[in-house]
C-alpha cells in the first residue's frame, strides 16, 4: 500500500504536533523542577561565604555577610597586636575560654593568623553592632587609655581589637568567631573550618 497524499500530511501533521507538545512540556517542567531546589537566597542564608582580602590594607576592616549577621575582617597592624597582650587585666574573659569560641581562637589574637581577625559584628548584649575606634586616646564615651577596638552605642559595652569585652560592661561575653579557615592566602571561607 502506498502513502497518499492524504495520509503523508497527517504524518506530517502528527509529528508535528508531537515535537510542539515535547518542547512545550520540556518549558513546564524545567522551572517546576527546578522550584525544588533551594533559592539563592537560602543557598546564601546557610552556605559559606568567600572573602577576598587581597585588598585589605592594615588598619582597614571589610565587612561581608554571612547566615544574615555582619561578619568583620580587619587586618591588624603591628603596633595594634603588640596592646592587646597588655590589656589582659582589665579584660572579663582575656583567653577566649569560654564555650562559644573556637579552640584555634583561643589565643590573645583570636585569630588563625595574628594580623587578621574575623568576627561577628553583633554585641554580645542585645544584638545591637559596635562600631569603629581603632583611634587611640581620649574620645567620647571611652576610657583616656583606649587603645583602639569597638564601642556597642547601644549600652556602652567596648571591646578591644581582638573583640575580647572589657570587664564591668552590660555584654556578658567576647565578639562571637565564625568558622573560617584559609583557602589560600588571600581568600577567607566563613563558614567553614574543615581544615581547623
Amino acid at each position: 500500500m502506498s502513502d497518499t497524499p492524504v495520509d503523508s500530511s497527517k504524518r506530517t501533521w502528527l509529528i508535528a504536533t508531537g515535537c510542539a507538545s515535547a518542547v512545550g512540556g520540556v518549558a513546564v517542567a524545567v522551572p517546576f523542577v527546578s522550584s525544588f531546589q533551594p533559592s539563592e537566597r537560602a543557598k546564601a542564608a546557610g552556605a559559606a561565604v568567600e572573602a577576598d582580602i587581597s585588598n585589605l590594607k592594615p588598619g582597614e576592616r571589610m565587612t561581608v555577610e554571612w547566615r544574615g549577621k555582619p561578619v568583620w575582617i580587619l587586618r591588624r597592624t603591628p603596633e595594634m597586636l603588640a596592646e592587646l597582650p597588655k590589656l589582659d587585666s582589665q579584660l572579663a574573659d582575656p583567653q577566649s575560654k569560654r564555650p562559644m569560641q573556637p579552640a584555634y581562637c583561643q589565643n590573645p589574637v583570636r585569630a588563625i593568623k595574628p594580623e587578621v581577625f574575623v568576627a561577628v559584628g553583633i554585641c554580645t548584649h542585645l544584638g545591637c553592632s559596635p562600631v569603629d575606634k581603632f583611634q587611640t586616646g581620649p574620645q567620647p564615651s571611652l576610657p583616656d587609655d583606649w587603645k583602639g577596638g569597638f564601642l556597642c552605642p547601644c549600652h556602652g559595652s567596648t571591646f578591644d581589637l581582638a573583640g575580647r569585652v572589657f570587664k564591668n560592661k552590660p555584654a556578658p561575653d567576647n565578639l562571637e568567631i565564625p568558622p573560617h579557615m584559609y583557602i589560600s592566602d588571600s581568600k577567607l571561607l566563613i563558614g567553614e573550618d574543615k581544615k581547623a
